[in-house]
């Protein structure tokens, strides 16, 4: 029954939401901010050594994501219940981020800290596969935007306040709580468990309020079988599904785009416009901030005239605020065009997600999503490659950052072959 046929309770879709505030504690704290910097800057030999290694990491995690995705989501589809692989890999990855305390700052903690941050990663984008193919079955149809554009708001929200926690009563600190040592870096150390225990209290109320697909009565051997084989036909049978496999590679190239962008724009930021750490410190939050609201915002855009116009909305505001970032001077134009950039990254995101719920058959959802999930991540290399070439090229990081515009471009030309999908209202 789905939920135009059984409208699933407010609390539910609010604990749904909630589940996004959990875990993005993990990517704004652990790989973006602070654990990350740790890394490179008091774990790994040096910067340069510490920066490869962990690019390298994540490179391993997202790989592993591409392959188990589509194999797990279609397995799930045959096995029925979501929540069970959803908690399995929400507690992966928050005992992952937990003993990332036990990483000292030396280099012989290297090895450590690398298995735990990419078995972490790899659980937590897997979380996502299961976590948005619940959404179809929760929203009705008139609804998917709204909520799902609501949680990827929250997201960013819950992102940001565990990061100010951390900040505040940790890593800026004159004294830091509890009486860490900061000579041992047991301040820097503590965001793992921080991020660990919020990750659990705050995904705990979708396991208890949000309601999950009954279990199939089939074994789960027979489901493994079953979702193997369905994955196999998926493949073989791509040009029955055109429509999706369309959205997918549009998807994949402009994602590209936007993933370059999210790991060279503090680069660009400090080499081409000489923004200090802190200084980079303020505008990633700042950024985020924005990107949470335009998330909100477009959420009832989604809803009413669809996700794909709102996508490519999205992605042309990508395209000209990031043109003008190519061609301003001077920190203070780069925060006038770069805040705005935010409010077109959120609804990017969020926007694609309802597109594949609208989009995904409906006994196929979770293999749908891991597909989803592998189009984020197969062709990750591309868009660094191409932007370390033409940096190279040119002996210019404008030069360089100027190919993740080409991604938005083609990611455009790909979202019109794509058929609008909208539900009445």
């Amino acid at each position: 029954m789905t939920a135009s046929e059984r409208p699933t309770p407010t609390r539910g879709l609010i604990a749904w939401c909630l589940y996004d505030w959990a875990n993005s504690a993990f990517p704004t704290v652990i790989t973006t901010f602070v654990f990350a910097a740790y890394f490179t800057k008091g774990v790994a030999a040096d910067a340069v050594t510490g920066t490869s290694q962990w690019g390298y990491a994540m490179s391993l995690s997202a790989l592993a994501v591409a392959v188990a995705g589509p194999v797990l989501g279609a397995v799930a589809d045959h096995a029925g219940r979501r929540k069970p692989w959803l908690a399995a890999f929400t507690l992966i990855a928050a005992t992952g981020a937990m003993m990332l305390w036990t990483v000292e700052p030396d280099a012989a903690f290297v090895v450590r800290a690398l298995f735990w941050v990419a078995l972490a990663n790899f659980a937590f984008e897997m979380g996502m596969v299961f976590y948005n193919a619940m959404l179809p079955d929760l929203a009705p149809s008139t609804r998917l935007g709204r909520w799902s554009g609501w949680g990827w708001g929250l997201g960013y929200a819950g992102g940001l306040i565990c990061l100010a926690l951390v900040l505040v009563a940790f890593v800026q600190a004159e004294t830091p709580l509890f009486g860490l040592d900061t000579e041992a870096a047991e301040h820097l150390r503590i965001t793992g468990p921080v991020v660990g225990v919020w990750m659990l209290v705050f995904a705990l109320p979708l396991f208890v309020l949000t309601p999950d697909k009954p279990a199939a009565t089939k074994s789960m051997t027979a489901a493994v079988a079953d979702g193997l084989g369905a994955l196999a036909r998926t493949f073989r049978e791509l040009p029955k599904y055109r429509d999706a496999a369309w959205f997918l590679l549009a998807r994949m190239i402009y994602t590209d785009g936007l993933n370059t962008l999210f790991a060279f724009g503090g680069i660009y930021a400090a080499g081409t416009f000489g923004m200090g750490f802190e200084e980079l410190i303020l505008f990633g939050i700042a950024m985020n901030v924005t990107a949470g609201l335009g998330a909100f915002g477009f959420a009832w855009v989604d809803d009413r005239i669809g996700p794909k116009p709102t996508i490519l909305i999205a992605v042309a505001g990508l395209t000209v605020l990031g043109g003008a970032l190519l061609v301003v001077e001077g920190k203070t134009m780069f925060w006038v065009f770069g805040l705005p950039l935010g409010l077109f990254v959120g609804p990017a995101q969020s926007a694609s997600r309802s597109m594949m719920a609208h989009m995904a058959p409906a006994d196929m959802r979770t293999e749908f999503f891991g597909l989803y999930a592998l189009s984020g991540k197969a062709t990750a290399f591309m868009g660094p490659a191409l932007l370390a070439w033409a940096t190279t090229a040119f002996d210019s990081q404008r030069a360089g950052m100027a190919t993740i515009i080409v991604f938005f471009v083609l990611g455009m030309a790909l979202m019109t072959k794509v058929p609008r999908v909208k539900s009445p209202s």
